[in-house]
């Protein structure tokens, strides 16, 4: 039970910026600890988006400049982690078309003007999905697809390969028990929240094996980046394809 809350608050502190303490005693490299954390990352998602709501409801200004500052609230509150794996991982396919190593440009700590510009386009195309989403009072879909998203990063991370070593341990540590266990939990969960959680959950696991694999061949591999990156087009698809349902 130990291991479970060091893996919970280790999970927050890593894709998220909400404040988590820990304790020196507190053993965060545990192969015990390790293989639970991914567990949580649909946690995030959910804790991310309740947040999210809770500072549009609260704002007392103009529906559509609520929802988009909630918006960029919801990327700040991971830290823009899973953007900057997009830049990161546009670079390093550019750089890869003109027979360069994809590999030392996606962990170079600059980034390229290519980078950049698929950087704005990702943040532009996000925020634009959850003010529709917010506006139209879109809530429980808007909290699905953030644990759907989660969700189909936890199944890569178990079945991909990866030039990381921080991933591959991760992959490693990881019960496969467990990750049935979560995926019931927060099937549960979606279901109750709307009718169009399974739908939404089989889109989303379709388009993170889908974007993975094209990303895997352009670049040869997979790494923590390419899941970051694939978790945006994944969010940003599902809040496309919610707004076109509804």
């Amino acid at each position: 039970m130990h291991h479970l809350y060091i893996a919970l608050k280790l999970t927050f502190s890593y894709f998220s910026i909400l404040p988590v303490p820990f304790k020196t005693t507190e053993d965060l490299s545990k192969k015990e600890v390790l293989g639970l954390m991914p567990l949580f990352l649909p946690l995030v998602g959910f804790v991310l988006g309740l947040l999210t709501i809770t500072l549009y409801s609260l704002l007392s200004i103009p529906a559509w400049y609520g929802a988009t500052i909630s918006a960029i609230a919801y990327m700040l509150l991971y830290g823009f982690i899973h953007t900057e794996a997009v830049m990161d991982v546009a670079d390093a396919i550019y750089a890869s078309h003109s027979n360069k190593d994809a590999y030392s440009i996606i962990k170079d700590a600059t980034v390229g003007s290519m980078g950049v510009l698929y950087g704005i386009a990702i943040v532009l195309l996000k925020v634009s999905g959850i003010v529709i989403l917010l506006t139209q009072h879109l809530f429980v879909e808007f909290i699905s697809i953030l644990i759907i998203s989660r969700l189909s990063i936890l199944i890569l991370i178990k079945t991909d390969t990866f030039k990381s070593s921080f991933i591959t341990q991760l992959k490693e540590d990881l019960n496969g028990k467990y990750i049935i266990i979560t995926f019931i939990i927060f099937t549960l969960i979606g279901t109750i929240l709307t009718a169009k959680f399974i739908p939404l959950l089989l889109l989303g696991l379709a388009l993170g094996f889908i974007v993975s694999i094209l990303i895997k061949r352009a670049l040869g591999f997979i790494n923590g980046d390419v899941l970051g990156a694939t978790l945006e087009v994944i969010e940003v698809i599902l809040f496309l394809s919610v707004a076109l349902w509804h």
